[in-house]
């Protein structure tokens, strides 16, 4: 595959990313705001994206601004917050038709960024504060969402896998924070909390079309201006792990009816890291893919799980494993999903379960870059990572592991943490 052009300029105090790309027939603006995690902020932080979505002083309700969104023929506007690694990032999101392809049209890319504009630094705010009602409002809306992951058994037990996994680490933190600081926040901090983070953070804007890059400088130097401010946060340092030779083993009892078997592991491997090819075809073999050893001896052989599957936190050096499971067959489930990484660090692996996962892991890649959030998601990678490592790149070094480069990063792995959400009746000794 060609290589990804991507033109990056320091300009006004931010990180331009031009993608010209004559793939797609609308342009993509993503704006990335990058800061370290921290329990001091994250709730106000996850706050943040729920109160800007109800539009800016100029358009200010929620149906104002689809009104202005829909005048540039349908332009779609997300926000939302995540975390990678020891960041929390906020992502605005501007998907807009390019006057290109509509006749008599010339300034729907600069119209579209100028709403953008209006979102971010002109938000519906009056003496310094948030509006009251909007503000409330969306805090109940948050408060909803925190309350409702009890009721998600699966994303439930993830969370609680990290809780215990990640304890006094950065990573620990929720990224939609905590019900108990939410009745400690007034709309005019979090409107302070906003502007601090304005100049504090690091900001990463991609715009991605058929698009000219000296055009494109041109728009976002007129319309973005963060002055007097880094252009890099450092993250959060790497904490000290505390390290015991037997894994940590959780149980917590509800009343559910299907089991939820959680394990964490360290991979030792992040994302920057020679060694993280191989590490991606490693999970594809033991269970991110249908085909894996995981998805094949505890689900299709032993009829043992509902479903079973693991997936790699690249920035964390994380590889996590789910799996639902009857509340009786605990150990057993335990022990053969435990086999399988035993199998993984024996070299139990067949050349043609090698080629056929770096061919799935290649052509989810390919199609990930399809999509111009894709292909702006692969790219900020590298930003996390502090690396230079393009998607064709990644792609042409999955299509190079060995078994042998497998095996050897299997060697690193070492399992942290058993989390087991279990019925009040279960026998967690099944």
């Amino acid at each position: 595959m060609s290589m990804i052009q991507e033109d990056v300029k320091k300009l006004n105090g931010l990180n331009l990313h031009v993608i010209p790309n004559d793939k797609f027939k609308t342009v993509n603006i993503v704006i990335k705001f990058k800061a370290p995690l921290s329990r001091n902020t994250i709730t106000k932080r996850a706050l943040v994206p729920y109160v800007l979505q109800q539009g800016p002083k100029e358009y200010p309700s929620r149906k104002k601004l689809q009104i202005a969104l829909d005048d540039l023929y349908g332009a779609v506007l997300s926000i939302d917050g995540g975390k990678k690694g020891n960041n929390h990032i906020l992502s605005f999101r501007l998907e807009v038709a390019n006057e290109k392809f509509i006749p008599g049209e010339s300034n729907i890319i600069e119209d579209a960024i100028r709403l953008l504009k209006e979102v971010i630094f002109k938000p519906n705010v009056s003496n310094d504060s948030f509006d009251n009602e909007i503000f409330n409002r969306e805090k109940d809306t948050l408060r909803q969402k925190i309350k409702s992951v009890i009721d998600d058994k699966m994303k439930y037990a993830n969370m609680r896998l990290i809780d215990e996994m990640c304890e006094g680490e950065a990573y620990q933190l929720h990224v939609s924070g905590y019900e108990e600081d939410l009745d400690k926040i007034t709309a005019s901090d979090l409107y302070q909390y906003y502007m601090n983070l304005l100049k504090e953070d690091q900001v990463d804007v991609y715009v991605l079309g058929d698009i000219e890059i000296e055009k494109m400088e041109n728009i976002i130097s007129n319309n973005f201006t963060l002055e007097n401010r880094s252009l890099t946060v450092n993250p959060v340092k790497e904490e000290q792990r505390k390290t015991s030779s037997k894994p940590k083993e959780v149980i917590d009892k509800q009343r559910v009816q299907q089991a939820k078997l959680h394990i964490g592991y360290r991979t030792n491997i992040l994302y920057h890291d020679e060694h993280y090819p191989a590490l991606q075809v490693f999970n594809g073999i033991f269970g991110a893919f249908p085909s894996s050893k995981l998805f094949i001896n505890v689900r299709e052989k032993n009829s043992l799980a509902y479903y079973a599957s693991s997936r790699l936190e690249s920035h964390k050096g994380l590889l996590l494993v789910f799996s639902g499971i009857a509340p009786d067959d605990y150990k057993k489930a335990r022990k053969i999903i435990e086999q399988q990484m035993t199998a993984m660090k024996n070299g139990e692996i067949s050349e043609e379960e090698l080629e056929e996962t770096k061919d799935l892991i290649v052509n989810q890649l390919l199609e990930t870059l399809d999509h111009p959030q894709g292909i702006i998601e692969m790219l900020y990678q590298q930003v996390i990572s502090e690396s230079e490592l393009q998607p064709n790149q990644l792609i042409e070094k999955i299509k190079a592991v060995k078994v042998e480069d497998v095996i050897e990063v299997a060697k690193q792995i070492e399992e942290d943490t058993v989390y087991l959400l279990t019925s009040e009746g279960g026998n967690s000794n099944g």
